[in-house]
């Protein structure tokens, strides 16, 4: 499913700076529904998104769904039936979240996407996604260089549910496949979990002992490979993440993983509560359903300017 609109840091920063008119009637509220908080990258999501809101004078209703698309549904019911005028959502799989999406919708319930696209147009008002393939291409680069063009490497890839985990692993075998002498020796789902990356990774290097690099799917597995590596004395493998977490930025300035790929997860669910105030308020649609928003590489040049999935200046 192609996605035909690219906003850059600054464009969609920019946006943020727009939607301050005046705020809504206390009593209305909005549902922000995202995964665990458990990872950094979902918690960044909710407060942002909950920040926003309160600012814009919104009651915030802040749920998990746990990745459990059951849940999800039960949640949005949730939502529907607390007369939520909009739900932000960062959803529980692709095709599984389309029939909950249409739920809200057929309740009068708009929906704004935030990280993760479903395989439906239509039927949620706005999917602002991180342009995920751009990301793993520059996540993928740096890999190639950090490893010399060769060596033996293990990728880590996210929950196959997730359209994300997909188009990731495509950027990076679209860099990484150029290039004969780098080998993948091994390449495992690990959920997108910390203490699965850490298990996996175990025995991956037991079966492997030789491997030189780990490129992950996400930060989370990324943290648990390279605590596993550790673990086993190997801190010289190359380990490449991507979200942007301010753990792995701690492992950057203490030499630790060597680069991720920043998605600016707090600003992109503030850009979806702009959105939905501006759909409650005025009826007025974005432009465009699917927005799209390049990543930046974060590597020892600049991982002392990222806080909370964003760059300072």
């Amino acid at each position: 499913m192609k996605l035909t609109r690219r906003m850059t840091l600054a464009a969609f920063a920019g946006m943020l700076a727009l939607g301050t008119a005046a705020p809504a009637y206390a009593a209305d509220l909005i549902a922000i529904i995202t995964p665990s908080h458990d990872n950094p990258f979902f918690k960044a999501e909710a407060v942002g998104a909950e920040a926003k809101a309160k600012e814009l004078g919104y009651e915030a209703l802040v749920l998990v769904h746990d990745d459990d698309a059951n849940e999800q549904s039960e949640l949005i019911d949730t939502a529907i039936g607390r007369g939520a005028k909009a739900i932000i959502l960062d959803n529980a799989g692709a095709d599984a979240t389309v029939a909950a999406v249409q739920k809200a919708k057929d309740a009068g319930v708009p929906s704004f996407l935030i990280d993760r696209e479903i395989n439906a147009t239509g039927v949620a008002v706005a999917q602002i996604v991180s342009n995920n393939y751009q990301g793993a291409q520059l996540g993928a680069q740096e890999f190639v260089k950090l490893m010399g063009e060769k060596g033996n490497f293990v990728e880590l890839v996210g929950k196959e549910s997730d359209t994300n985990a997909g188009i990731r692993s495509k950027g990076y075998h679209d860099v990484i496949d150029d290039y004969p002498d780098l080998k993948m020796v091994a390449q495992q789902s690990a959920n997108w979990s910390q203490t699965e990356a850490y298990s996996k990774m175990e025995s991956i290097l037991q079966a492997n002992p030789d491997i030189k690099g780990v490129i992950s799917g996400n930060d989370t597995m990324a943290m648990g490979a390279y605590a596993a590596l550790a673990a086993a004395g190997r801190k010289d493998v190359i380990v490449v993440g991507f979200d942007g977490s301010n753990d792995v930025r701690d492992s950057i300035a203490s030499g630790g993983i060597k680069a991720t790929v920043l998605q600016p997860a707090y600003a992109q669910a503030q850009m979806a509560v702009e959105q939905a105030n501006d759909f409650i308020k005025n009826k007025k649609s974005p432009a465009e359903e699917k927005q799209l928003m390049d990543c930046v590489l974060i590597n020892g040049d600049n991982a002392a300017k990222l806080e909370t999935f964003a760059l300072t200046n």
